[in-house]
């Protein structure tokens, strides 16, 4: 491609302005709810052991913003004693990948995690619907199991155990917020032409700049 075919618009640099992260993610966010036909709010959320083994899973957004604890954070919901909650007690860095393919739009977000109250965790907690609250105190997430039958029956044992009860939040339960020191906002252009901004966190408050796609 000669270069005199690319596009003016291609060269423009105001698809990810600077500015606050958090309130680009704010807006770009909105329009994925607008956009996205299932679950805007999921993200893939990678983790390592000490020794820099990686995994990554999906887990969904519960939770955001700048006034969301020191530094502000991304919060999401877990067992604790699952294998992404043993990675994050041994080595509590992590990454956050948002991949909004309506929008053709990507963000990645990079800090540690810290975990989150007990009055958080237990307002959020009872909010889930009731079959949600009730699968997760009867599953011991990623731990092998014989058959899912077996998950099924522990299950309407739960069920039967807190009929006409509030289900209490287990105590393996709970969330993380992931607190930002880098965030970076990727935007699809015509021929891998792609903008991409990558702001990073300092003592005098957020810095960003232009990255090669």
């Amino acid at each position: 491609m000669r270069a005199h075919d690319v596009e003016p618009e291609l060269l423009a640099e105001d698809a990810i302005p600077t500015g606050d992260p958090f309130v680009l993610f704010d807006d770009w966010f909105a329009e994925a709810r607008d956009s996205e036909p299932n679950d805007a709010n999921a993200m893939a959320l990678a983790t390592a052991t000490p020794g820099g083994a990686p995994s990554v899973r999906m887990v969904l957004l519960k939770g955001h913003g700048a006034d969301l604890g020191s530094g502000g954070g991304f919060v999401f919901y877990t067992n604790t004693l699952s294998r992404k909650g043993s990675e994050i007690a041994a080595n509590p860095q992590a990454a956050l990948l948002f991949h909004w393919k309506s929008l053709r739009r990507q963000i990645r977000i990079e800090g540690p995690l810290e975990p989150v109250s007990d009055d958080m965790a237990n307002s959020y907690f009872a909010s889930r619907a009731r079959d949600s609250q009730l699968g997760a105190a009867a599953s011991d997430q990623s731990a092998p199991m014989s058959d899912r039958r077996e998950f099924i029956e522990r299950f309407e044992n739960v069920r039967r155990t807190y009929e006409g009860k509030d289900v209490p939040r287990p105590s393996h339960w709970s969330g993380y917020r992931l607190v930002p020191q880098a965030i970076e906002f990727w935007h699809d252009r015509p021929f891998r032409l792609h903008e991409r901004r990558r702001f990073t966190r300092g003592s005098g408050g957020w810095a960003s700049t232009l990255l090669y796609p």
